[in-house]
């Protein structure tokens, strides 16, 4: 698996590119945004700066995963990320995860950033399957996912407490003939 390598992705809302220390900062406004921190962090997650540095500091030489950084084309500014991780060399499967704040919202930059590593997953790496997990009242994030070609494959019903109640965790995933054949016609 060539996670090694971090390219960089050009769509024409969103550069995506390897992520640096220098981007924790940023990315600490983004995850505490309280959309972010309601569909992406267990509640029980500890972060803190310095750990975030760490983290973003030592992501361009993680051989294991690959977590880009999703910026605006135009200034730089990080808005988010995109990561594929937990690679299954006998399956040729992985998962993926994102999460965008509120600057990049409502723009289609996560649309794009999603199909961008996605695409690089199937016709670069060549993956079979891509999987997610995704909250169920996590409507936004849903669409994009359908959008792209992911299909729901399963639902963890009441599998996560939340706000003194419980959300689904929606399984979904998109397969490397799927996103081709949903390719050669968008095109």
């Amino acid at each position: 698996m060539r996670f090694s390598v971090k390219p960089t992705l050009t769509g024409r809302k969103t550069v995506l590119r390897s992520f640096t220390e220098a981007d924790a900062d940023i990315m600490w406004e983004i995850i505490a945004d309280p959309e972010v921190l309601r569909f992406t962090f267990d509640p029980s997650t500890e972060l803190t700066l310095e750990r975030l540095r760490s983290w973003y500091g030592s992501r361009a030489g993680a051989p294991d995963r690959l977590d880009l950084a999703v910026t605006d084309p135009g200034t730089g500014e990080v808005l988010g990320e995109v990561v594929l991780y937990e690679y299954d060399p006998a399956a040729r499967s992985c998962t993926f995860r994102t999460l965008i704040g509120p600057r990049g919202r409502g723009r289609g930059v996560g649309t794009e950033a999603t199909r961008l590593i996605v695409g690089y997953g199937f016709e670069q790496l060549g993956l079979r399957r891509i999987q997610l997990e995704v909250y169920g009242d996590n409507d936004r994030a849903r669409h994009v996912y359908e959008k792209i070609g992911f299909l729901v494959e399963g639902v963890r019903r009441q599998a996560l407490p939340r706000d003194g109640g419980w959300v689904d965790e929606v399984l979904m995933a998109v397969l490397d003939r799927e996103w081709a054949a949903l390719n050669s016609t968008a095109r």
